[in-house]
């Protein structure tokens, strides 16, 4: 059986080739086996977005969120997935989120 990160680059590849139905089903196969997979989750954002699937894009956007919570990257994906799904306020919301966290130093 193909491991989580190979199961992945295939949905991916999916993806690329512009299958975006098969992406998802893919990508949804590997968050029911592995939920904490940030990247599937990452990647669903996008393709459930592409396919005119807000609630659902948002929902894994904000999954990301929950599953890396330090990682600006995590907030500027929901900003953008929020935006192109028309949810402005939540967007402007997550946008300032990521700018706040990209001030920060790190150590």
């Amino acid at each position: 059986m193909p491991t989580v990160d190979e199961q992945y680059d295939d949905a991916i590849r999916s993806k690329d080739q512009g299958n975006l139905d098969e992406a998802a089903t893919k990508l949804l196969a590997i968050v029911a086996e592995a939920p904490t997979h940030s990247l599937s989750h990452s990647a669903l954002a996008v393709v459930m977005q592409k396919l005119g699937r807000a609630d659902e894009a948002i929902a894994h956007a904000k999954k990301v969120v929950e599953l890396e919570p330090n990682d600006p990257f995590s907030y500027a994906q929901l900003s953008v997935i929020c935006q192109r799904c028309g949810r402005i306020a939540e967007a402007e919301d997550a946008l300032a989120r990521n700018q706040a966290m990209s001030a920060k130093p790190r150590h």
